[in-house]
């Protein structure tokens, strides 16, 4: 089992999940960098939030590191690019604060639009300001959403029931897709023209930091009001500041800032301005779905299986009708690696059937992982495969064909040397290899799997039983297959053991057996 690092304050429920697998949990919160250097130096995961900052130091520190998961959506924290170089996988849970997210935007807009604050603020102090702090309706008003993501089309969509009309700016959704949800598309510009309410749902990035500035403001009617509860710094703070004291806008709701935590700003002193200390995630629903979410995206990659969230891993987790072959196609990998000796320069990997219509890049990379997990002297993780096969030289060819055959699906390697193919079987999708080079044959793609080529000629199948036998090795399952080319033919058979090199060497002895290969795992 492994050793799993909390380095912020996280739900109980992410440790029960934890825990549940067998963990060590290591809790030290509020760790300085250096202590945090000295924490990260022997565990195999490290959990936070958004306070800690993992840099390329941090992940070097880290020498047993496998996945740094983040409780939340935002990753500004997280060098993913150094962690990727690493062969670190980092993770975090986007849908688990999408809601809270999505209702932290309306309430800073309806705050704004109604001087929620101020008026709290001059009452709570005995001023009784009714005309003052008259507000605007969201009916029949343009929402402008400068991003249309998870959190955005949560707000959109909340924000029908108003009656407003829906604009968004987002380069990366289609206008039709857009237009699903009653949305209507445009560029930044005539967005930040038209809009009465800007709200911003966009992760940070180089492109997104400043992405609305002096320029963009400038367009804007002076009766607009802008939300941000996305990250600090993609609303310049300074333009914004001079905009609202100018009365270029009319108000702002803001919960994330340049600089945080931030107990002074400029923003602060003006009475246009409502702020939250970065409340979007903060109810007590998407704490407890990031803790949980997160832990079993960890548990999944101490395991060394596929995690949906991870976001440095060339493929996403693709259908729900995928997953269940994964285990076939990293066994496959690695069966046709043991017999491919030596290292093969060629893999092709083929997805026949219902599977090569759909996202197949997950099942490629599980393959290319399994096979070079029995070459590598490292670790071989979804993060690292592609730069292993790179810096191997080896050329890796894809081929996928939806035409359906003898098998619905089908997943199939193929070598410089060797071919291989496997399909799952029964209610419980078991593995099963069902092609071995120029041989049809079934046997479950078990632990044990002895294989060997013979002359196709009576009495071989009870020289290697009597073989076995006389070892007490029990034969569970046995597939035979002649050769297409009727060049010979092969037996395999699936061992409760593993025979020993006595074993094999007595078996390669036996007149007729042509070769005898155990592949076990």
């Amino acid at each position: 089992m492994a050793k799993v690092l909390i380095a912020e304050a996280l739900a109980p429920s992410c440790v029960d999940v934890l825990q549940a697998a067998g963990h060590t949990i290591i809790t030290r919160v509020g760790l300085e960098p250096a202590e945090l250097l000295e924490a990260v130096a022997d565990v195999d995961a490290l959990i936070i939030r958004s306070a800690t900052q993992v840099t390329d130091e941090v992940l070097a520190a880290g020498g047993s590191l496998v996945v740094v998961g983040r409780a939340g959506i935002g990753l500004d924290n997280v060098d993913v690019e150094a962690a990727t170089t690493r062969g670190v996988l980092v993770a975090n849970a986007p849908l688990s604060n999408v809601v809270s997210a999505a209702e932290q935007a309306i309430t800073l807009m309806l705050a704004s639009a109604r001087n929620v604050a101020q008026a709290h603020g001059a009452l709570v102090e005995g001023r009784w300001e009714r005309s003052r702090w008259t507000g605007v309706e969201l009916f029949h008003k343009t929402i402008g959403l400068v991003g249309l993501g998870r959190v955005g089309r949560l707000v959109a969509t909340r924000l029908s029931a108003f009656d407003t009309r829906l604009v968004a700016y987002d380069p990366y959704v289609s206008v039709e897709n857009a237009a699903e949800i009653g949305v209507e598309l445009l560029e930044l510009d005539e967005l930040m023209s038209t809009a009465d309410f800007v709200t911003v749902h966009l992760p940070k990035t180089p492109e997104t930091t400043g992405l609305i500035g002096a320029d963009q403001l400038r367009l804007a009617k002076p009766t607009m009001r802008i939300v941000n509860t996305a990250r600090g710094g993609i609303v310049d703070e300074v333009a914004l500041y001079e905009a609202l004291v100018s009365q270029q806008i009319a108000g702002a709701g803001l919960d994330v800032f340049d600089e945080e935590p931030c107990t002074d700003s400029p923003l602060f002193g003006l009475d246009n301005v409502v702020v939250t200390p970065h409340l979007g995630a903060s109810t007590a629903e998407a704490q407890d779905r990031a803790g949980e979410t997160i832990a079993e995206q960890v548990n999944l990659a101490l395991a060394g299986e596929f995690v949906p969230f991870a976001v440095n891993v060339a493929a996403s987790a693709g259908s729900d009708e995928m997953m269940p072959f994964l285990r076939l196609a990293e066994r496959l990998g690695a069966f046709i690696a043991k017999l491919s000796t030596p290292m093969s320069a060629t893999l092709e990997i083929s997805l026949v059937g219902d599977l090569a219509g759909a996202d197949t890049r997950v099942a490629e990379l599980t393959v290319v992982k399994g096979f070079l997990g029995e070459w590598h002297d490292g670790k071989v993780t979804f993060v690292n495969a592609p730069s292993l096969a790179d810096a191997a030289g080896l050329e890796i060819t894809v081929v996928n064909d939806t035409a359906t055959r003898q098998y619905r699906n089908l997943i199939g390697v193929r070598t410089d040397h060797h071919s291989l193919a496997g399909t799952l079987v029964g209610l419980h999708n078991e593995p099963r290899i069902v092609m071995l080079d120029n041989h049809v044959v079934e046997v479950p793609a078990a632990d044990h799997v002895l294989v060997i080529r013979n002359e196709d000629r009576p009495g071989r199948m009870g020289q290697v039983g009597r073989h076995l036998g006389d070892a007490k090795i029990n034969v569970s399952y046995m597939g035979l297959g002649r050769a297409v080319d009727e060049s010979g033919a092969l037996m395999v058979l699936v061992l409760d053991e593993a025979p020993s090199a006595a074993v094999l060497d007595g078996l390669r002895s036996v007149q007729g057996l042509l070769s005898v290969e155990l592949v076990s795992f």
